[in-house]
């Protein structure tokens, strides 16, 4: 079969920091660490795993940091120095190992990505995933297959950027038939959103600001009005596409950023607050939201998060933040309160009952609480894939949200 791989050795990295600096279509064209070759399907690593058949594969920004060179190597000794990409999917078993039960070949499947002590063959638990939180694991490059945060990071399960992947028993959850492909291709993604959600859940009276209005950024959005919250949520967006997508989620306003920081005044206006100037450098807004979600992970929208926040209040990176460069001072001058969501678990508390992240997503999905299938844009052959990257690298000017791979073309 067909995949588009991660390959790093430090020759085609060292080359891929060149040429990408020439141009980006060098990151996918096979001369750096991402290319697109024949391999075998991936086999069964033990009796308590299921091949899955892939229907979509979603990009994911982390994928595209990856492939593009610019993710933090804080992971590289925890996931496989070769594999295939592709964590967000969707698709059907196509063969079982003989310890799994309630399963069938057929079954339309979301796979959940995380490599937890589980799937690793572990039965005792380590202390986070005792209690649920998988998210926090401390064995994801140990156990019985190879180092791996997630699927499409593990050399031993594969990913959704082929037509096949493996997952074990436990990571599988049924998907209800009135939930389409492009549905549930989302519930990897918003699951990611919606646990920042229900950790960091506004008062009514709160002023919300979403920095970002990507896949995450618009998830966060979704997920405070599907729970119910009245707040006054602000989106910062490029976008006008991005704003219209916003809207229809829910935002009370959608604030475009622009070069001249105009929408610092925005902010400031709606918190109450006031922008002031330095001689030099951006300004600050005194006053700001209460809660922050930044949902993008560069410098910039981190910084904007920090100085659109009043003092004291809280900030959530729910975006992938890697190697950045910023100033930090507002921070420590405005005793914010910083915070990080990484990924989704199974120890989720909502209306007193616990959950696992992914079993709530599918409930909202499926009771019409929550419809995301709108936001997949765009769909490719595996085999188109540089075009896929070329149009995911013009986001802005090819209006697109979600792109996908699409096996059943």
């Amino acid at each position: 079969m067909k995949a588009i791989r991660f390959n790093f050795t430090m020759p085609r990295y060292v080359l891929g920091l060149v040429l990408g600096k020439l141009s980006p279509k060098f990151y996918w064209s096979g001369l750096t660490c991402t290319d697109f070759k024949e391999i075998p399907e991936p086999e069964l690593p033990g009796d308590d795993w299921v091949k899955v058949k892939t229907i979509l594969g979603g990009i994911c920004g982390s994928d595209t940091s990856q492939v593009k060179l610019i993710l933090s190597t804080y992971y590289e000794p925890l996931n496989s120095p070769q594999h295939t990409i592709g964590h967000e999917n969707v698709g059907r078993i196509a063969d079982i190992g003989v310890g799994v039960d309630n399963w069938q070949v057929g079954d339309r499947v979301i796979v959940e990505p995380l490599l937890w002590c589980k799937p690793r063959g572990y039965k005792d638990l380590c202390r986070y995933c005792a209690q649920g939180e998988i998210n926090r694991c401390e064995r994801f490059s140990d156990g019985d297959i190879a180092p791996g945060i997630q699927v499409g990071a593990c050399l031993d399960t594969g990913g959704s950027w082929s037509s096949y992947f493996v997952a074990h028993k436990s990571q599988l959850f049924r998907i209800p038939e009135n939930i389409s492909d492009e549905n549930a291709l989302l519930i990897e993604p918003f699951s990611s959103s919606l646990h920042a959600v229900l950790n960091n859940f506004p008062q009514d009276n709160d002023k919300v600001l979403i920095v970002g209005a990507g896949t995450i950024g618009l998830g966060v959005l979704a997920a405070l009005r599907a729970l119910g919250s009245k707040a006054d949520i602000r989106v910062l967006g490029r976008h006008g596409f991005q704003a219209d997508a916003a809207r229809k989620l829910g935002a009370s306003q959608v604030v475009k950023i622009d070069r001249n920081d105009d929408y610092y005044s925005e902010i400031a206006d709606w918190s109450g607050g006031s922008v002031k100037q330095p001689p030099i450098g951006r300004g600050i807004v005194i006053g700001g939201a209460d809660l922050t979600f930044e949902c993008v992970g560069m410098s910039s929208s981190i910084d904007d998060a920090m100085r659109l926040t009043r003092n004291g209040g809280r900030v959530i990176l729910v975006g992938a933040p890697g190697v950045i460069k910023m100033d930090w001072t507002s921070i420590d001058s405005q005793e914010l309160e910083v915070k990080s969501s990484f990924y989704y678990n199974h120890a989720e508390t909502y209306n007193g009952v616990q959950w696992k992240t992914f079993d709530l997503t599918i409930d909202l999905m499926a009771n019409g609480k929550v419809d995301l299938g709108w936001l997949v844009t765009h769909k490719f052959q595996l085999k188109d894939y540089k075009h896929a990257f070329e149009m995911s690298n013009k986001r802005g000017k090819n209006q697109a949200l979600k792109i996908a791979f699409d096996f059943e073309q």
